[in-house]
């Protein structure tokens, strides 16, 4: 890799005047050089001098030259290497964005391929074919030939041909954020879009945040995600041990959604409380109404685990047991409000990351709470 970055370079530098080449190199740190020796052979001259250059100087040049002007092979170079710094993107997550926009135009308000060239110099590309008739074709040419005359390359094999499957990752971040720009995409169409490509991202470690608004309308860029945090790390065991096929799942995908989806991962985390309230009425016999909303189960259960703040005298275990009817209730009406189950109508508050990671950390918190009093009141002795 180095090897080959060190070869761009020089090439790259080749392409300038040769008695501009002494200039140049000495901008970029190399060794000086007289003119007459540029004009033998400004490769052979570079190459001399880059030579000496240790692969951390030699990013640097990289970018430099870059800065200077463009140059595909050269950027998709450095981005590669940078690549080995950050957590992958794996080829089935990339594999998945394929499939996904291959039912999905990439943009609705303006035309493919002038998203394209916005990310790709298809101009200047090989073709993926060649034309039948033996004229040199670019991948601009094929492009129009197949996606616009013809209509014969799917979504996925355009983005094929593109090198989405083998790109620098910064390339391929830079794509995903512009399909969901403004200029590509209704407000409405952003949205749906940005939370389709999250919940790709998201097991890689990434996601399509808003970090900025123009004319009212979200700017995305792809970010990773924050880690997960000592708790729910505990709770994901707690709830492995208790169900793993089901209720785990749901808490997984609510741990998700919290950044890419508030609006999901609150739906998620009333679901997985339900989910728990169910399970455990379901063990220990109790029978309740499958259609019951969140705060009637929870009402039914904590009268079975001796939990209903009426059955205790001690004013101190009574306010934290009508808190934790409170939680319930604040959860319940919070995904009415603000969750993915209903409209949210033109006028209510989207809810934010924030709002998500309140919402998933209470259920997550009150789901093994009630397990773990579960297990006590099951447990020989108790």
């Amino acid at each position: 890799m180095i090897a080959t970055l060190r070869s761009s370079i020089a090439d790259e530098i080749a392409k300038t005047k040769s008695y501009d080449v002494p200039g140049l190199c000495t901008r970029l740190g190399l060794a000086p050089g007289t003119g007459d020796e540029a004009h033998q052979s400004k490769a052979r001259y570079a190459s001399r001098r880059l030579s000496e250059v240790s692969p951390t100087r030699l990013v640097e040049i990289a970018r430099a030259l870059l800065e200077e002007g463009e140059n595909f092979d050269l950027e998709e170079q450095v981005g590669k290497i940078d690549d080995l710094s950050v957590p992958e993107v794996t080829e089935i997550t990339r594999g998945r964005l394929m499939t996904l926009f291959d039912a999905t135009p990439l943009a609705t308000q303006q035309e493919e391929i002038d998203l394209i060239r916005k990310i790709w110099p298809i101009s200047q590309m090989p073709a993926a074919v060649e034309p039948q008739w033996g004229q040199v074709a670019t991948l601009e040419d094929n492009i129009f030939q197949h996606t616009i005359r013809n209509y014969d390359w799917s979504g996925k094999e355009l983005l094929e041909n593109l090198g989405l499957p083998t790109c620098s990752t910064a390339r391929l971040f830079r794509f995903l954020a512009l399909t969901v720009a403004p200029v590509m995409r209704t407000p409405t169409e952003q949205a749906e879009l940005a939370a389709e490509i999250n919940a790709i991202l998201v097991h890689d470690g990434y996601g399509l945040t808003v970090v900025a608004r123009r004319s009212g309308s979200a700017i995305y860029e792809v970010q990773p995600l924050a880690p997960a945090s000592p708790a729910d790390d505990a709770i994901s065991a707690a709830l492995v041990a208790f169900n793993p096929t089901d209720v785990h799942p749901r808490w997984e995908a609510a741990l998700e959604s919290r950044e890419t989806n508030p609006q999901r991962a609150i739906t998620l985390a009333r679901t997985l409380l339900e989910d728990v309230c169910k399970w455990i009425l379901t063990q220990s016999g109790e029978a309740f109404d499958d259609g019951a909303d969140l705060p009637v189960l929870y009402k039914k259960l904590a009268k079975t685990l001796n939990l209903a703040p009426d059955d205790h005298t001690e004013q101190l275990f009574k306010q934290i047991l009508s808190g934790c009817q409170s939680v319930v209730t604040g959860l319940g009406a919070l995904r009415n409000k603000l969750g993915d189950a209903h409209s949210i109508g033109p006028i209510r508050a989207r809810p934010l990351p924030r709002h998500a990671e309140l919402a998933v950390n209470l259920a997550g918190a009150m789901a093994t709470f009630l397990i773990a009093t579960w297990d006590a009141r099951r447990s020989p002795g108790d």
